[in-house]
């Protein structure tokens, strides 16, 4: 089973168990949060998708810790002007693990149309008609 949820404006693909990295969140480490914007649910090949969101479904998490990411250098020129830039960032991250995906009263999309069952009325008239070419073409 896993669940497209939006989480701090990303989207990400989760299922039970995953550690992820999101933008930074308010909670604290060790706090268990829940997240309501689930986009898509895929429970062993039945897909619900959300219009935008599937009503009555969330993904629940575990706040693990917070961090920074690496140093990404901004470095700007032009040449021949003499004109040169240097800036770092590092964004600030929270890692989560997810504990698990809950989804009552989500809406089933359109599953796969089984074939009506065949009586015995509905195959007479064919058993007929083969019969009746196999006769014609042994004459």
């Amino acid at each position: 089973m896993y669940a497209i949820v939006e989480i701090a404006g990303q989207q990400f693909k989760v299922s039970k168990d995953l550690k992820v990295y999101v933008h930074r969140l308010a909670d604290k480490e060790g706090d268990a949060v829940s997240f309501a914007k689930v986009l898509l649910l895929d429970d062993n090949g039945t897909i619900t998708l959300g219009a935008p969101a599937v009503e009555g479904a969330s993904v629940e998490a575990k706040v693990l810790q917070h961090l920074q990411g690496d140093k990404v250098i901004v470095f700007k020129k032009k040449r021949r002007k003499g004109y040169k830039k240097k800036n770092g960032h590092r964004q600030a991250l929270t890692q989560i693990q997810i504990s698990g995906i809950v989804a009552p009263g989500a809406k089933k999309t359109a599953a796969k149309k089984e074939a009506a069952p065949v009586t015995e009325e509905a195959e007479a008239p064919k058993k007929k008609v083969a019969k009746a070419k196999k006769e014609d073409t042994q004459e």
